[in-house]
């Protein structure tokens, strides 16, 4: 099973570089819409707090063992906090930078705020695809592990109780 530890140890490093990077563009715009209310920034607290998780699991998560995949469920959970954040972000863009996935404007210059955009929502649907991988590696994994182990029988036939005496 080196492959699946390894192919888990490439999954959280990249959910820990999408939430990283998901989490330095959206605070770039909190930061610059500091003083709007909180219920109009709403979408993008939720997306930070959801990086923000994001990270401290992928760190914790990160390190090669065997416990690293009964955290499906929770894999799973993230991954739908990803889908729910990538949709709110969506939703707020609401077709203004043009189709979601249109990379074409997109430039390294710097000037246009929709490429800013386009790779936040980019890099959050990419970090729930990471998570729902991960759920599914770790429910193969249980999956495996759990249907091989040997069943304990309770029979005592054939064996000599402990009261009974020897007949030699």
């Amino acid at each position: 099973m080196i492959l699946a530890d390894l192919l888990s140890i490439i999954l959280r490093l990249a959910e820990l570089a999408f939430a990283a990077i998901v989490a330095g563009l959206t605070g770039t715009y909190l930061h610059a819409a500091k003083g709007a209310s909180a219920w109009s920034l709403g979408r993008f607290i939720y997306t930070e707090i959801v990086a923000g998780l994001s990270i401290i699991f992928a760190i914790i998560w990160l390190f090669p063992f065997s416990g690293s995949f009964i955290h499906w469920p929770a894999d799973l959970f993230i991954s739908v906090m990803w889908f729910v954040a990538f949709g709110l972000m969506v939703d707020w863009l609401n077709g203004a930078c043009g189709y979601v996935f249109d990379w074409s404007s997109v430039g390294f210059d710097g000037t246009g705020s929709c490429g800013q955009w386009k790779a936040d929502v980019a890099f959050a649907f990419l970090s729930a695809i990471c998570w729902l991988v991960s759920a599914i590696l770790g429910i193969y994994w249980v999956h495996r592990h759990t249907s091989r182990a040997p069943v304990a029988t309770t029979s005592t036939y054939g064996r000599r109780r402990w009261y009974r005496r020897s007949r030699v």
